[in-house]
Formats: C-alpha cells, structure tokens, sequence
C-alpha cells in the first residue's frame, strides 16, 4: 500500500482515526484539477501535495510577473515571465516526489473545459473572473464533479463547495453575472497578501474532506472571513434550477457581459493606447484625465491631471469640457464609471475610456 519513506512522510496524518491508512490511500489515488496557479492556487497545491494527493493537474496558462510575487508564495524574481504551471509543477516536484503532475498549458476554456473536467475527481476553482467561474462551474455540473471555490477581494475572503452529492451550484448562489466593467479586480482595487494563503488553506482542507469524506462539507454554505476584524460568518443557500445546466454557453465573456440597460453606459466610447498614442504626437486638442489614487499615479502617469474616482464629483473644474476627454485607470474599469458620472455634467463633451487601462499604453 505505501512505501516506507511514504508511511513516514505522512505518519502524522495517518495516525489521525479520522483519516488513516484508508483515508491516505483515498488521497493516494485521488485525481484533483487545480484550476489557476495564482494567489488560490499556490498554497492549495503546495498543501495538496504535502498531503499526498496522487495526481494533480494545474491549469493556468499565465506567466509570472512582479506583482504577483507578494501573494503568490512559490515563484520568485527568477521566475518572471516564466509560465506558472510549469514552475509550479516542477517546484512541487521536488516537495513531494510520490505526486504525479500534470500541466495544462493552455488553462481552461469552452473548448476543452468538459474533457479536462471529466478526467479528475475533484476540482479546485483558483480564478478570478466571473466568465471562467460560470465556465467551471457550468463544466463540474455536466461532469458531476465536486468543485471547491474561493475568491479574495481586497481583505475579505470566501470559500464554499458546489455540486457535492448533487449539491447547489455557483449559478444557485449567483444565478446572473455582473458585467465586467461592473467588478474591480486586484489590479484595480489590491489584495492583502496573506489572504489567498488562508483562503487557499480551507480550499485545500474542503478537498482532503471531499475525497476521505470526513466532516462536513460546506455544501450549501458560504463561509466568509473578513481580515481585519478576524470576524467569520456564513450564509446558507439551496440548490435551485439554475444548477440543472446541461450544455455549455458558446461564449463566457460574452455571457458576463450583458447589452448595456442604459444609453448612458451604452454610449462610453474606447480608444486604444496606440490611437491615444497618436493623438498626443499630434498634440490633438486632448485633456488627460486620471482617476487612479495618488499612490498609484506617484508610480507612473501620463502627465494627465489626476482626478480620483472617489473625488470626481467634488472636483469637476478640473475637467476641461470644450477639449476630447480621454479617461484612464489602471485597467479600464475605474475610467468607465467615471465617464458614466462625466456624461451627466457634460454632455456635450466627447469622452474617450483607454482600453486596457494604462496598463495598455506603450511606453
């Protein structure tokens, strides 16, 4: 059943009645898909494998840049720009040798999503976007695999398990998707570093549950941490029709992007950081507007005039109606809401959001 060197590996885990020689053996032969290899994914996998899981398939197609490195504990300096799958397996590897890896490069979608699903007993959800959450949610439901979900939002952080012994759903708890102009991500609002750590601790402790089928499982409850008062609660919530999906959505993104209700959202234009580019070589009749904070405009800026969203309303003299107003954040998100506010004290103003954010812009 187990070799020496792995009864001694994993003796403390074993000695516990509730888990023993069975329940590692359970773990042993386990398959479990970790999907995203990011703040979530880092201490599910590195836990996951200390607890002797046999075959974990990561699936992330992202590369490691600096700023993930304060929360995303396994890679470091080194690893920039390198693929995280492939860092992430070769490095969990070397932590325990008896757990096989699989990399899926090309991460999660539409087209492979049922296939990948299908091949694994447990899935962990590690994203951070609402299109690939309906996506492998929607997956796990065809599939009937359980499907252990997290997410982290600044210092505030959720875990829950859907589609566990026919259990509610991510479409039970969320039966209609936001728009994506509608959710900040970190990038636009930050996360506290160690959150994913604990976050991504009960995920890995709700998978080890699932497969020894020990305790009780959140089915059906959200847990929610909140940080900076260490306060918990949790919501109850059932499983409804909106669990029953038997096909995939052609398009995800474009599912979690609903038609604008309003003119007003409807008619906020883009520009592209090489059209704005231009435009300022030309130095067309153009106002920069930004509506980061200070902290993030001291990084980097395009010499615009700083004008944060949450001071918009109070400071609209600085706003220089007569010229074309093109508006950026970070990503994109922050500039859209600011022009929807914009449109009402001028509408005769033409307003520009810089897609991408300026992250985009060619420096």
């Amino acid at each position: 059943m187990f070799s020496p060197a792995e009864y001694n590996r994993y003796n403390r885990q074993i000695i516990l009645p509730e888990i023993g020689p069975a329940g590692q053996q359970k773990l042993k032969e386990a398959r479990v898909l970790m999907i995203g290899a990011g703040g979530l994914g880092c201490p599910v996998l590195q836990y996951l494998t200390a607890a002797g899981v046999g075959t974990i398939g990561i699936a992330d197609y992202d590369v490691v840049s600096e700023s993930n490195l304060h929360r995303q504990i396994l890679y470091t300096s080194e690893e920039v720009g390198q693929l995280k799958a492939e860092v992430a397996a070769r490095k969990l590897a070397q932590q325990n040798p008896f757990v096989q890896f699989v990399v899926h490069r090309e991460g999660i979608n539409v087209q492979n999503a049922l296939e990948l699903v299908q091949g694994y007993d447990v899935v962990i959800d590690g994203t951070d976007n609402f299109a690939t959450r309906y996506l492998v949610n929607d997956a796990c439901a065809i599939q009937k695999k359980s499907l252990v979900f997290g997410s982290i939002f600044k210092f505030e952080g959720q875990v829950t398990v859907f589609h566990y012994q026919n259990g509610p759903s991510y479409r039970c708890l969320f039966p209609e998707p936001p728009s994506r102009h509608e959710v900040p991500n970190c990038a636009e609002i930050g996360v506290l570093g160690v959150l994913p750590g604990v976050i991504g601790t009960i995920q890995a402790t709700e998978a080890i549950k699932i497969i020894c089928g020990i305790g009780e499982v959140l089915s059906g409850r959200l847990f929610m941490l909140n940080t900076l008062t260490m306060e918990t609660s949790a919501i109850n919530f059932r499983r409804t029709s909106q669990a029953d999906v038997t096909k995939l959505e052609p398009d995800y993104e474009a599912f979690c992007s609903p038609p604008a209700t309003t003119a007003t959202a409807a008619e906020i234009e883009e520009i592209s950081a090489d059209e704005l580019k231009d435009l300022l070589d030309e130095e067309a009749n153009v106002q920069l507007l930004d509506v980061r904070e200070l902290y993030e405009y001291e990084q980097y800026n395009l010499n615009g005039v700083l004008l944060p969203l949450s001071e918009l309303e109070q400071h609209l003299d600085k706003v220089e109606p007569e010229k074309t107003v093109v508006v950026h954040c970070q990503t994109g998100n922050r500039s859209r809401q600011a022009i929807q506010i914009l449109q009402k004290h001028f509408p005769y103003t033409t307003f520009y959001s810089l897609a991408g954010g300026i992250e985009r812009y060619p420096y």
